[in-house]
């Protein structure tokens, strides 16, 4: 478990820089004195953790130092490869499949020759059934620009009763698309209820 542990502080480090023991320790679920611990003890195992003292301090990896090294049990590392594998709804509906392919093969190569190997075993010997087509979604791929971009929205824009909303989410629940509104999120908008969409060029603060 410690093992575990020190390895994704290692990766915690490499990957967003300084952060404090108490920031490490909610992400672990650890008291901050273990984390001190762990830092101890990989410091005695020769890695360049450097811990600064006071207000703006923290803990970080100096030396520009980088790992491959993923940790990834052969069961991790099998369930990560048919994961990214698998269809996905939404990937397909916002038209990223080929986009996340190159993703996918990028993230692959990146990983250590044993890990890689274990990726691509589980690929031939579980290979992913593909959709039967891409279900794209021309309202939910314009609705998702909106979201990146915080642009204000008018669903039912050609009904007598227009409703905006502040486009903030959008999520896949049973088979169903959803819009989550920044100023009534508990309260999800289904995809029969947009009708048809008025896309601003105001954005609102987010």
């Amino acid at each position: 478990m410690r093992a575990s542990r020190l390895l994704r502080i290692l990766l915690i480090l490499q990957n967003r820089g300084r952060q404090t023991s108490t920031q490490l320790a909610k992400e672990l679920e650890v008291a901050p004195r273990t984390i001190l611990r762990d830092v101890d003890a990989m410091s005695e195992a020769g890695l360049p953790i450097i811990v600064f003292q006071g207000q703006g301090g923290g803990i970080e990896l100096g030396f520009n130092y980088r790992t491959r090294l993923t940790g990834l049990t052969a069961q991790e590392a099998e369930a990560l490869a048919l994961q990214l594998s698998a269809p996905n709804t939404a990937i397909d509906a916002l038209g990223l499949r080929d986009t996340y392919r190159t993703a996918q093969a990028k993230f692959l190569e990146s990983l250590p020759d044993r890990t890689r190997g274990i990726c691509e075993a589980a690929l031939e010997h579980f290979p992913p059934t593909p959709p039967a087509a891409p279900d794209t979604d021309p309202y939910v791929m314009a609705l998702a620009e909106a979201v990146r971009e915080k642009r204000i929205v008018t669903l039912q824009a050609r009904s007598s009763a227009p409703r905006t909303v502040h486009p903030k989410a959008l999520s896949f629940i049973d088979n169903g698309w959803q819009l989550i509104d920044a100023i009534d999120p508990d309260h999800p908008i289904p995809r029969k209820d947009w009708g048809d969409l008025n896309i601003s060029a105001r954005r609102y603060a987010p």
